[in-house]
């Protein structure tokens, strides 16, 4: 999704039109993140940017999507740009521990352990 949504409508309360833009978001991701990820692949991620316009964007992980939308409202722009886009993603898994060791702290007492 690559959308200038605008802020500011005649007649509509500006809370109300920011609520409706978060929402819009959050429900493209929903419904993205419900699609079938692509076999040898684990689940879906969103490449974000956020900002004014197009060109004055700044890359955002997907939970700062949000804050930030506000942030732009809160400055009184007209108009906020919401980029997201999804990618399928391979979880990175942790390396072994070498002869079997449990890697961090145990939970057990010490003489238990």
């Amino acid at each position: 999704m690559k959308k200038s949504f605008p802020l500011q409508v005649e007649g509509k309360n500006p809370d109300r039109i920011l609520e409706a833009v978060k929402h819009e978001v959050r429900q493209y991701a929903r419904r993205e993140g419900r699609k079938t990820v692509p076999e040898g692949f684990d689940y879906w991620d969103f490449d974000c940017k956020v900002g004014l316009n197009a060109e004055a964007s700044e890359a955002a992980i997907f939970a700062r999507v949000v804050p930030l939308i506000d942030a732009v409202a809160k400055t009184g722009a007209a108009a906020c740009y919401v980029e997201v886009l999804s990618k399928p993603v391979i979880r990175a898994r942790k390396p072994p521990t070498p002869d079997g060791a449990v890697s961090g702290p145990s939970h057990l007492p010490d003489d238990m352990a």
